[in-house]
């Protein structure tokens, strides 16, 4: 075939292009003839069909990478903001990490800081060995073993009469027939913070003919760390236990054998003793509980032959046979004897080699002697009741709740559970100690954020070292973003006491920074003492705590800004309004005082505001003394704390007094809940009707009109100027009787406002709501001494209002504890009774600070 004849077969095929030909080596090429139009212009459509194919896919292509690299980049920003929730401040820690060891602070390194039980004593270490004291009565139609505090015991009373917070303590507890009283005494020596004893005695006090049976179980336990060996005697009797830790070295615990008094003979006793392993301290009770059986005799000479409880052999039930924490040792010494009777145990470090005697006997009723008149030297030293004019039982009272509160200090180590905003699931905070006093040792025996503050206020006139070191463990908790956890719960026992809807901290969640009182105490202690040594190293302290201080106040001032410049609103509002008749929130501390009734990013909150005129306050005091820049502080001070600012957010015109503004309406009730039932339905069927909230009217923003605790806060942190007009109304209506006045003390809301005394939901009675609390007295009382001794035109009426209401709160207080023998959490508006949880010697302690007009 010819180069020709080929070509004129591929150009008759218009559907094809034009070929290159190669025969025999040698190429042919010729023009090709031109295709028709429209084949061209087919051709240009398609190019540009797929080139716009192209750039879609091209761009759909860049989009999906960019969408990847942005959700990847999204989950890891995620999780860098979720773990800044979990990590720690980078400044230096306030104390240093061995700063509570037996070699650094030997004289406090043993303590009563186990406050959730009646009695008992560790050491201030992470996992220490713990020591205790349960008991019971014998003989009774029910096995009542008492161990931790619990309100539900029914005790008449329990509480410390005499404690110093380091060397000794005295409580008395109050049973149904009998009085038991603990005592501890410490000694200084060797190098594992030394030896203690403890002295336990009991009496009758009741009318029955015969003396009451009782069994004590003393008990050491190690918690993961360290062993015990029990040494027993006569077959049943627990002499001693040998142990020992990496805190402690080698040391030995004593059982005396009881006597019916000091010097006196032994007297008759059945003895028992267990020796076991425990999962974890918060599983004691349960242990001893599950050991007893009632196969014991109990045979004194001058009475018949009974049975009786006593710990035998312990088989742990199913669910405590499942747990997979490690075990630990556990003995416990049960001694069962008639009262009276006086017992004593003694703990003897391994490394006290020069020993004079043994601290028990006469030796042990001597120092008791010593330390308490040194007790009550310094006592009226420090708080001068006496020379004040109050008598002996008011003093003995004031005594008392100083020394619950030393006595409630804890020492505890755990991890809290934290929820941030930025991760999906609550994660573990790392590691941490904290020594705390706590509100309550039978409702709250953990350490609260703002309850704290007040407690330090009363403890620091006592013991400013206490303080420095409180302060420093809550501070040295705080994480890198400037947030404390507000609840506290660390460890298996402080874990053990909590409802677990309250076990999980929210990020986001702020708690009254009432550090900052104690803070400013601290600044006006230098002022006035620059030289006294108990204040030697407060400055060094402060210049350590300064940058937690900084990023803390940072926190407050952009996490709970509010919706106008210079507001602020308290987040953690409950969310779930169908079942509150108003929203609780626990965040501000004053749970369910009426807020707004509808939650939103609207409100303003006068009580925060006027918190972080009190913060701004003393950061810009502490940056000046320690000589750092301190202009930034002092504009926010001079800006929130400037009264027209004040006036403009939160002054009702309507109510005559400062206020929350937010989305509300007063026109809210709890109602049954309205169920359709279907035709035919079963009774038993049906679901239980509940009460939920009826709103009447719809809800819009305004001021919440309600006249309260919460608007004091102006008034209460010294925002208004000596010469305020504002100033006027409000003491005006906290003498009213109508508002807040009563003769116990000030009621937390006003009598005249929709909610007083009312329900929160169908099982929440009202908190905040009425009831006298002490803490905001004690703030009311150290405000009108505050504007009663500057000049200004309500000067004198504010020293009237301070004198009536001063003697309105002591004497309460002392009657219900005289008639009780509790201090308790709040007071009825009505009656005064005592109401809530008791003991509560947390900031009800204050009363102590009132008595003695220390502000």
């Amino acid at each position: 075939m010819t180069c020709s004849s080929n070509l004129r077969k591929a150009t008759t095929n218009t559907g094809r292009q034009r070929k290159r030909n190669v025969i025999n080596g040698e190429s042919c090429s010729q023009k090709e003839e031109k295709p028709p139009v429209h084949f061209q212009k087919e051709k240009k459509k398609k190019k540009k069909r797929m080139s716009i194919s192209k750039i879609f896919i091209n761009i759909s292509i860049g989009l999906c990478i960019f969408g990847l690299i942005w959700f990847f980049y999204a989950l890891y920003m995620r999780s860098a903001l979720a773990r800044r929730a979990v990590t720690l401040h980078p400044s230096p820690r306030v104390l240093d990490a061995n700063s509570t060891t037996a070699a650094v602070s030997p004289e406090r390194f043993w303590g009563s800081y186990r406050p959730q039980v009646y009695f008992g004593m560790k050491t201030r270490s992470p996992r220490s060995v713990v020591t205790g004291l349960m008991w019971m009565s014998q003989f009774s139609d029910n096995v009542n073993l008492r161990h931790t505090c619990e309100q539900g015991d029914g005790l008449s009373s329990y509480g410390w009469l005499i404690h110093d917070g380091v060397n000794f303590g005295m409580q008395q507890i109050r049973d149904t027939d009998f009085t038991l009283k603990t005592m501890f005494v410490k000694r200084m020596g060797g190098k594992h913070g030394g030896d203690w004893t403890w002295r336990i005695t009991g009496r009758q006090h009741s009318a029955a003919p015969d003396a009451p049976v009782i069994s004590l179980m003393f008990y050491v336990a190690t918690d993961t760390q360290g062993s015990l060996q029990a040494h027993i005697e006569n077959r049943t009797r627990l002499s001693h236990v040998t142990g020992t830790s990496e805190e402690l070295g080698d040391f030995k615990i004593t059982f005396c054998k009881p006597t019916s008094g000091e010097a006196a003979t032994n007297k008759y006793a059945s003895y028992n003793y267990l020796q076991t392993l425990s999962p974890g301290l918060d599983q004691l009770t349960d242990i001893v509980k599950y050991s007893l059986s009632n196969r014991f005799v109990f045979n004194p000479s001058t009475a018949e032959r009974r049975l009786y409880f006593a710990v035998d052999t312990y088989t742990p039930p199913p669910h405590l046979q499942k747990d997979n924490r490690i075990q630990s040792d556990f003995v416990v010494h049960q001694v069962t004897v008639q009262v009276p009777f006086q017992i004593e145990v003694l703990f003897e470090s391994g490394s006290v080699h020069d020993r004079p005697n043994q601290l028990m006997g006469p030796v042990l009723t001597e120092e008791l002697t010593r330390l308490k008149l040194s007790y009550n030297e310094k006592f009226e030293e420090t708080f001068g009741l006496q020379a004040k004019g109050f008598n002996p039982a008011q003093v003995r009272f004031g005594k008392a709740a100083l020394s619950n509160m030393l006595g409630g200090m804890g020492y505890f180590f755990g991890q809290s559970v934290v929820q941030s905003t930025d991760s999906e699931h609550p994660m573990l905070y790392p590691e941490g100690a904290l020594f705390t006093a706590v509100p309550s040792r039978s409702f709250f025996p953990r350490g609260f954020l703002w309850d704290e503050g007040f407690h330090q206020l009363l403890i620091s006139k006592w013991d400013p070292q206490l303080t420095r070191e409180a302060v420093a463990h809550w501070l040295d908790l705080i994480n890198v973003e400037g947030w404390i956890p507000r609840e506290q719960i660390l460890g298996d026992e402080a874990l053990s006491k909590v409802p677990s809807e309250f076990v999980v901290q929210h990020t986001e969640n702020a708690n009254p920074p009432t550090f900052f009182l104690v803070l400013e105490e601290f600044l006006e202690q230098l002022e006035a003492h620059p030289d006294a040594p108990q204040f030697r190293d407060t400055l060094p302290f402060l210049r350590r705590l300064y940058p937690r201080l900084q990023t803390w106040f940072e926190w407050y001032n952009t996490t709970q800004a509010g919706p106008l410049p210079n507001s602020y609103r308290w987040r953690g509002r409950d969310k779930d309004t169908n079942l509150f008749l108003n929203p609780k929130t626990l965040t501000s501390g004053l749970d369910d005082y009426p807020r707004a009734s509808h939650p939103s990013e609207d409100e303003r909150h006068v009580d925060l505001h006027c918190w972080m005129v009190l913060a701004s306050r003393i950061m810009t005091g502490m940056a000046r003394l320690l000589g750092e820049p301190h202009q930034e502080y002092e504009r926010t001070y001079l800006t929130l704390s400037n009264n027209s600012l004040l006036n403009k957010l939160h002054w009702s015109k309507q109510l005559y007094a400062f206020c929350d503004y937010g989305n509300h309406t007063h026109a809210v009730s709890l109602q049954q809940e309205e169920v359709d039932v279907p035709p035919g339905e079963m009774r038993h069927q049906l679901p239980v009707k509940r009460l939920v909230r009826s709103v009447r009217k719809a809800p819009k923003l305004q001021y919440v009109n309600a006249f309260g605790y919460v608007s004091l806060f102006p008034f209460l942190l010294h925002v208004l100027t000596p010469d305020s007009k504002k100033l006027e109304h409000t003491l005006k209506d906290i003498r009213d009787p109508v508002h807040l006045w009563t003769p116990y003390g000030l009621r937390s809301l006003s009598r005249l406002d929709p909610l007083y005394m009312k329900h929160n939901t169908e099982h929440d009675p009202p908190y905040w709501r009425g009831a006298i609390w002490i803490n905001i007295n004690y703030l009311a009382l150290r405000a009108l001494h505050h504007y009663s001794s500057i000049e200004g035109p309500y000067q004198e009426k504010a020293a009237d209002l301070y004198q009536e209401l001063r003697t309105n709160v002591i004497n309460n207080i002392y009657k219900q504890y005289h008639e009780t023998g509790y201090i308790w959490e709040q007071y009825s508006d009505s009656t005064g009774q005592g109401q809530g949880s008791h003991p509560f010697t947390g900031w009800s302690a204050l009363t102590v600070l009132i008595m003695a007009e220390e502000y």
